[in-house]
Protein backbone atom coordinates (compact mmCIF):
# COMPACT_ATOMS: atom_id res chain seq x y z
CA UNK A 1 0.00 0.00 0.00
CA UNK A 2 2.47 2.42 1.06
CA UNK A 3 6.35 3.33 0.37
CA UNK A 4 8.69 2.87 3.58
CA UNK A 5 11.36 4.81 3.87
CA UNK A 6 14.36 3.22 1.67
CA UNK A 7 17.28 0.89 2.71
CA UNK A 8 17.06 -2.21 4.66
CA UNK A 9 17.24 -0.28 8.07
CA UNK A 10 15.45 3.56 8.12
CA UNK A 11 17.31 3.50 11.30
CA UNK A 12 20.50 4.02 9.89
CA UNK A 13 20.67 7.34 9.37
CA UNK A 14 23.70 6.69 6.00
CA UNK A 15 24.28 10.16 4.52
CA UNK A 16 26.25 11.43 1.98
CA UNK A 17 29.27 13.74 2.59
CA UNK A 18 27.28 16.44 1.51
CA UNK A 19 24.50 15.85 4.27
CA UNK A 20 27.18 16.40 6.63
CA UNK A 21 27.90 19.32 8.80
CA UNK A 22 30.81 21.00 8.94
CA UNK A 23 31.79 20.19 12.57
CA UNK A 24 33.01 16.39 12.82
CA UNK A 25 31.51 15.09 10.35
CA UNK A 26 28.39 14.58 12.12
CA UNK A 27 24.60 13.90 10.36
CA UNK A 28 22.54 16.74 10.27
CA UNK A 29 19.30 16.54 12.62
CA UNK A 30 16.57 18.78 13.18
CA UNK A 31 17.00 20.23 16.72
CA UNK A 32 14.18 22.33 18.50
CA UNK A 33 14.78 24.55 21.28
CA UNK A 34 12.54 24.38 24.55
CA UNK A 35 10.19 27.04 24.25
CA UNK A 36 8.92 29.20 27.17
CA UNK A 37 5.78 26.75 28.59
CA UNK A 38 6.79 23.96 26.82
CA UNK A 39 8.24 20.51 29.07
CA UNK A 40 11.12 19.48 27.71
CA UNK A 41 9.04 16.13 27.22
CA UNK A 42 7.01 18.00 24.58
CA UNK A 43 10.52 19.16 23.21
CA UNK A 44 11.78 16.03 22.84
CA UNK A 45 8.72 13.96 21.50
CA UNK A 46 8.74 17.13 19.02
CA UNK A 47 12.59 16.27 17.69
CA UNK A 48 11.72 12.69 17.45
CA UNK A 49 8.92 13.11 15.31
CA UNK A 50 10.84 15.79 13.22
CA UNK A 51 13.95 13.62 12.41
CA UNK A 52 11.78 9.95 12.28
CA UNK A 53 11.83 8.61 8.85
CA UNK A 54 8.29 6.99 8.99
CA UNK A 55 6.92 9.84 9.83
CA UNK A 56 8.26 11.51 7.15
CA UNK A 57 6.62 8.74 4.94
CA UNK A 58 3.49 8.45 5.99
CA UNK A 59 3.18 11.85 4.74
CA UNK A 60 4.32 11.14 1.55
CA UNK A 61 2.30 8.56 1.80
CA UNK A 62 -1.40 10.18 2.83
CA UNK A 63 -1.25 8.11 5.95
CA UNK A 64 -2.27 9.60 8.67
CA UNK A 65 -0.28 7.87 11.34
CA UNK A 66 3.55 6.36 10.66
CA UNK A 67 1.45 3.60 13.22
CA UNK A 68 -0.05 2.27 9.34
CA UNK A 69 3.85 0.90 9.08
CA UNK A 70 3.38 -1.20 12.04
CA UNK A 71 0.21 -3.06 11.07
CA UNK A 72 1.80 -3.49 7.10
CA UNK A 73 4.87 -5.20 8.77
CA UNK A 74 2.77 -7.34 11.44
CA UNK A 75 0.27 -8.52 8.16
CA UNK A 76 3.32 -9.26 5.95
CA UNK A 77 4.37 -11.75 8.36
CA UNK A 78 1.29 -13.21 9.97
CA UNK A 79 -1.01 -13.09 6.32
CA UNK A 80 -4.17 -12.76 9.10
CA UNK A 81 -5.48 -9.76 6.86
CA UNK A 82 -7.82 -11.39 3.86
CA UNK A 83 -10.35 -10.17 0.83
CA UNK A 84 -14.25 -10.04 2.28
CA UNK A 85 -13.27 -9.85 5.67
CA UNK A 86 -15.40 -8.32 8.67
CA UNK A 87 -13.46 -6.31 10.74
CA UNK A 88 -13.08 -4.11 14.32
CA UNK A 89 -10.72 -1.88 14.89
CA UNK A 90 -10.82 0.02 18.35
CA UNK A 91 -8.96 3.04 18.75
CA UNK A 92 -9.21 3.79 15.18
CA UNK A 93 -8.44 7.04 15.33
CA UNK A 94 -6.49 9.05 13.34
CA UNK A 95 -6.83 6.79 11.13
CA UNK A 96 -3.42 5.40 10.12
CA UNK A 97 -4.43 1.34 10.65
CA UNK A 98 -7.93 1.89 9.06
CA UNK A 99 -6.23 2.92 5.99
CA UNK A 100 -4.36 -0.06 6.06
CA UNK A 101 -7.73 -2.21 6.59
CA UNK A 102 -9.06 -0.41 3.78
CA UNK A 103 -6.58 -1.19 1.20
CA UNK A 104 -5.60 -4.99 2.27
CA UNK A 105 -8.95 -6.57 2.73
CA UNK A 106 -10.57 -3.90 -0.31
CA UNK A 107 -13.66 -2.30 0.99
CA UNK A 108 -13.80 0.28 -1.92
CA UNK A 109 -13.96 -2.58 -4.66
CA UNK A 110 -17.62 -2.88 -5.82
CA UNK A 111 -17.97 -6.19 -5.76
CA UNK A 112 -16.40 -6.17 -1.94
CA UNK A 113 -18.38 -7.93 0.60
CA UNK A 114 -15.60 -7.09 3.33
CA UNK A 115 -16.75 -4.70 6.07
CA UNK A 116 -14.90 -2.13 8.32
CA UNK A 117 -15.76 -0.82 11.82
CA UNK A 118 -13.64 2.05 12.83
CA UNK A 119 -14.21 2.85 16.81
CA UNK A 120 -13.06 5.05 19.11
CA UNK A 121 -14.54 7.05 21.76
CA UNK A 122 -12.37 10.37 20.02
CA UNK A 123 -13.74 12.13 16.85
CA UNK A 124 -12.13 10.83 13.62
CA UNK A 125 -12.53 12.39 9.99
CA UNK A 126 -14.61 9.55 7.43
CA UNK A 127 -12.79 7.49 5.31
CA UNK A 128 -14.63 6.14 2.35
CA UNK A 129 -14.47 2.02 2.75
CA UNK A 130 -14.85 2.35 6.54
CA UNK A 131 -17.65 3.26 9.01
CA UNK A 132 -16.33 4.91 11.84
CA UNK A 133 -18.36 4.52 14.57
CA UNK A 134 -18.26 7.45 17.97
CA UNK A 135 -18.75 4.54 20.76
CA UNK A 136 -17.29 2.74 24.44
CA UNK A 137 -16.65 -0.61 23.14
CA UNK A 138 -16.58 -1.61 26.90
CA UNK A 139 -19.89 -0.94 27.50
CA UNK A 140 -22.38 -4.01 27.71
CA UNK A 141 -24.37 -3.02 24.60
CA UNK A 142 -21.34 -2.53 22.28
CA UNK A 143 -20.35 -6.11 21.21
CA UNK A 144 -24.41 -6.62 19.97
CA UNK A 145 -24.14 -3.08 18.49
CA UNK A 146 -21.30 -3.91 16.75
CA UNK A 147 -22.51 -7.24 15.51
CA UNK A 148 -25.86 -5.75 14.49
CA UNK A 149 -23.33 -3.51 12.07
CA UNK A 150 -21.69 -6.06 10.71
CA UNK A 151 -24.30 -8.15 9.57
CA UNK A 152 -22.58 -11.05 12.05
CA UNK A 153 -19.89 -11.68 13.69
CA UNK A 154 -15.92 -10.43 13.05
CA UNK A 155 -13.32 -12.07 11.08
CA UNK A 156 -10.71 -10.22 12.96
CA UNK A 157 -10.92 -7.51 15.89
CA UNK A 158 -7.30 -5.04 16.26
CA UNK A 159 -6.22 -2.64 18.74
CA UNK A 160 -3.49 -0.01 18.75
CA UNK A 161 -4.61 1.39 22.03
CA UNK A 162 -2.74 2.74 24.24
CA UNK A 163 -3.76 4.58 27.89
CA UNK A 164 -1.36 7.82 28.74
CA UNK A 165 2.06 7.15 29.65
CA UNK A 166 3.37 8.18 32.94
CA UNK A 167 6.46 6.89 32.87
CA UNK A 168 6.59 4.29 35.59
CA UNK A 169 7.33 1.23 34.06
CA UNK A 170 4.77 -1.12 36.59
CA UNK A 171 2.04 1.43 36.47
CA UNK A 172 2.21 1.87 32.45
CA UNK A 173 1.90 -1.79 31.81
CA UNK A 174 -0.59 -2.45 34.31
CA UNK A 175 -2.83 0.28 32.31
CA UNK A 176 -1.92 -1.30 28.82
CA UNK A 177 -2.53 -4.51 30.45
CA UNK A 178 -6.05 -3.43 31.53
CA UNK A 179 -7.16 -2.50 27.88
CA UNK A 180 -5.60 -5.55 26.69
CA UNK A 181 -7.49 -7.73 28.46
CA UNK A 182 -10.85 -5.53 27.95
CA UNK A 183 -9.99 -5.82 24.21
CA UNK A 184 -9.23 -9.71 23.98
CA UNK A 185 -12.78 -10.13 26.18
CA UNK A 186 -14.79 -8.12 23.66
CA UNK A 187 -12.93 -9.74 20.80
CA UNK A 188 -14.46 -13.60 22.08
CA UNK A 189 -17.64 -11.81 21.98
CA UNK A 190 -17.53 -10.67 18.70
CA UNK A 191 -15.17 -13.15 16.86
CA UNK A 192 -16.32 -16.05 14.19
CA UNK A 193 -14.25 -19.34 14.54
CA UNK A 194 -11.21 -19.23 13.08
CA UNK A 195 -11.19 -15.36 13.68
CA UNK A 196 -7.91 -13.25 14.52
CA UNK A 197 -6.92 -11.14 17.36
CA UNK A 198 -4.44 -8.19 17.09
CA UNK A 199 -3.62 -5.81 19.87
CA UNK A 200 -0.53 -3.92 21.40
CA UNK A 201 0.84 -4.40 24.43
CA UNK A 202 4.38 -3.64 26.28
CA UNK A 203 7.57 -5.53 26.91
CA UNK A 204 7.23 -8.00 29.18
CA UNK A 205 4.75 -9.89 27.30
CA UNK A 206 1.37 -10.88 28.31
CA UNK A 207 0.06 -11.55 31.57
CA UNK A 208 0.76 -14.96 32.24
CA UNK A 209 -3.00 -15.61 33.07
CA UNK A 210 -4.09 -14.03 30.06
CA UNK A 211 -1.70 -15.12 27.59
CA UNK A 212 -2.60 -19.29 29.00
CA UNK A 213 -6.10 -18.07 28.35
CA UNK A 214 -5.96 -16.75 24.54
CA UNK A 215 -3.44 -20.13 23.78
CA UNK A 216 -6.76 -21.86 24.58
CA UNK A 217 -9.12 -20.49 22.69
CA UNK A 218 -6.97 -19.29 19.78
CA UNK A 219 -4.87 -21.92 17.86
CA UNK A 220 -1.60 -19.84 17.15
CA UNK A 221 -0.20 -16.90 19.91
CA UNK A 222 3.02 -14.66 18.86
CA UNK A 223 4.27 -11.66 20.30
CA UNK A 224 5.81 -9.10 17.74
CA UNK A 225 7.94 -6.09 17.54
CA UNK A 226 7.88 -4.73 13.98
CA UNK A 227 10.43 -3.01 12.31
CA UNK A 228 9.02 0.60 12.46
CA UNK A 229 7.87 0.41 16.19
CA UNK A 230 11.01 2.92 17.92
CA UNK A 231 13.70 0.91 19.72
CA UNK A 232 12.92 3.34 22.76
CA UNK A 233 9.59 2.06 22.84
CA UNK A 234 8.40 -0.63 25.06
CA UNK A 235 5.56 -1.41 22.66
CA UNK A 236 4.74 -5.14 21.12
CA UNK A 237 1.99 -6.44 19.65
CA UNK A 238 0.74 -10.11 20.10
CA UNK A 239 -1.37 -11.29 17.22
CA UNK A 240 -3.34 -14.53 18.25
CA UNK A 241 -5.19 -16.41 15.03
CA UNK A 242 -7.28 -18.96 14.31
CA UNK A 243 -10.28 -18.59 17.05
CA UNK A 244 -11.51 -21.65 18.58
CA UNK A 245 -14.36 -20.27 19.33
CA UNK A 246 -17.38 -20.83 21.89
CA UNK A 247 -16.39 -22.49 25.15
CA UNK A 248 -13.45 -24.68 25.07
CA UNK A 249 -12.87 -26.03 28.58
Amino acid sequence: MSKKPGGTNPRAKKQSSGNKSGRGGRDLKVRVKTAKGRKGSSTRWLQRQLNDPYVAAAKRAGLRSRAAFKLEELDDKFKFLKPNMRIIELGAAPGGWTQVLVSRVGTEKPDSKAKIIAIDLTEMDSLPGAKVVLLDFMDDEAPEIIKKTLGGPADAVLSDMAPKITGHPKTDHLRVMGLVEAAYKFATEVLAPGGCFVSKVFQGGTEQTLLADMKRTFAKVHHAKPPSSRNESAEMFVVAQNYRGGNTD
